[in-house]
């Protein structure tokens, strides 16, 4: 079913075949993926009367199981009490980091990049403006990376291109274009510049793309100024691996038997009528407690009804559909109901610990390849850029620093575990295991502490 709906999705090809590919999964994550089917559930004939077969319908029932997946994974890597915290011996460079951090909102921005990229790739951009950092999400399907030969971890070139309406363009503020008429839009990052290019006709095959002097920047930073994140494992070498490709036949087998059990239980409110010739009336019949059927002697009338019990069949199928789909990308198959009292952390861990497993290797792609690389051009860019963080100038950052990630535990602790964490932890320090100072790093996200020198600065104070 899945590669007939697919052929229905017109693939473009002035594009690469990858175009096509995300462009489907995409389709899968934002519940988009019927849209071209021509008809509605309920429409069994056409207008010749022909049956309608059911490959060509768009369900009427729609769970999107794959973007619950995706959530559920991307709320246990960035939500507000999962975001990592930056960690370097230099404390005022963490101080600056994580001001810029929360003032150019990283955490929204990498939700936003986790969910895209579940389709394989995504990309965050990183700009200086008036001396503030921005970071910006793009979309990795008109994106073409190309990297450096001596350095295959480094990006040499990125080139986005598609296709615009004139109209779109016009509203941009491009005045030689035709409203009507369809343009490539493309424009360039490498070491040292964003270069734009003036739109041309994609009906033109001579049009070559001309350098936009005015929308042009000389950025000079000695790299490109984009993260490109491949989601999981795996992939063609662009793009990483799905994070929802397993479960997507089963999703589509969901959504269309709950769209027949939907179906039998509109049909069971209003049964079709089935009458036994020879009938006695030619006039229309009309269904209802008050419209007496007459027929002759050898004559029948029977409501078509469906009974209950294959409505419940297919609820039971659906359940283990759902299973199964959720055991192939790791999803979450806890059940609240299942839940009679209060779960320590790590017994939740234990329940949701194929959701963390998804979870864990997401935050190598976008923790270590994603914000950690993002903290890294902010630092190299302070030695070319002027920067500024709530108002306050941001001196040139040390490039020679290690920065690593700090990351909070997956569910918070309850009383009693807090209570045998803190007794294990002053355990070590009096056994002279660890240092005061790892210690307080090792319970500082649990109780918000984000500058541990002055945390132990202020506790040096108090002690008598």
């Amino acid at each position: 079913m899945f590669d007939t709906i697919c052929a229905t999705i017109p693939a473009d090809p002035a594009f690469p075949a990858r175009v096509g590919r995300l462009e489907i999964l995409r389709r899968v994550l934002d519940g988009t993926l019927y849209d071209n089917l021509p008809y509605q559930f309920y429409e069994e004939r056409n207008g010749a009367g022909e049956y309608v077969p059911l490959r060509d319908r768009r369900p009427s029932v729609r769970y999107g199981l794959c973007r619950i997946v995706v959530e559920d994974s991307v709320a246990l890597l960035f939500s507000a009490g999962h975001f990592p915290s930056l960690d370097a011996e230099d404390a005022a460079l963490v101080r600056y980091l994580n001001d810029i951090m929360a003032e150019a909102r990283l955490n929204e921005v990498m939700i936003d990049a986790a969910l895209r990229g579940a389709v394989g790739s995504v990309a965050v951009l990183f700009r200086v403006l008036r001396g503030r950092v921005f970071f910006s999400v793009l979309e990795s399907q008109y994106l073409t990376p190309v990297w450096c030969a001596a350095e295959p971890d480094a990006l040499a070139q990125v080139t986005e291109r598609y296709k615009v309406s004139g109209a779109d363009l016009a509203a941009q503020g491009y005045g030689d274009v035709d409203p009507a008429g369809i343009y490539w839009f493309q424009r360039v990052w490498d070491a040292q510049a964003e270069t734009w290019y003036r739109p041309w006709p994609v009906n033109d095959p001579f049009a070559e793309p001309v350098r936009d002097a005015a929308r042009s920047v000389e950025h000079g930073l000695g790299f490109v100024p984009l993260v490109w994140i491949k989601n999981l494992p795996g992939g063609d070498g662009v793009d990483g691996a799905c994070t929802f490709r397993a479960a997507i036949e089963t999703n589509i087998e969901i959504d269309y038997q709950l769209s027949q059990a939907g179906r039998g239980l509109k049909y069971s409110s209003d049964p079709t009528l089935l009458i036994k010739e020879p009938a006695t009336s030619d006039s229309e019949i009309v269904k209802g407690a008050g419209n007496a059927l007459v027929v002759s002697e050898k004559g029948d009338a029977k409501l078509l009804e469906i009974g209950g019990t294959a409505a419940e069949a297919v609820i039971s199928y659906v359940r283990t559909l759902r299973e199964l789909a959720l055991e192939s990308v790791h999803g979450n198959r806890a059940s609240a109901d299942r839940l009679t009292a209060a779960q320590s952390g790590r017994a939740l861990e234990m329940m949701n610990q194929g959701l963390i497993w998804l979870a864990d290797n997401l935050r190598i792609s976008y923790g270590d390849g994603g914000v950690l690389a993002l903290m890294k051009m902010v630092v190299a860019a302070s030695r070319v850029f002027p920067l500024t963080v709530m108002g306050e100038r941001v001196p040139a950052l040390d490039v020679g620093q290690r920065l690593k990630l700090r990351w909070p535990r997956w569910y918070p602790l309850s009383a009693d575990d807090r209570l045998k964490e803190a007794q294990a932890v002053a355990t070590l320090v009096n056994a002279g295991q660890i240092s005061r100072e790892t210690a307080l790093k090792t319970i500082a996200d649990a109780h918000g502490i984000s500058d541990v020198e002055a945390e132990l600065n202020m506790i040096a104070q108090d002690a008598p």
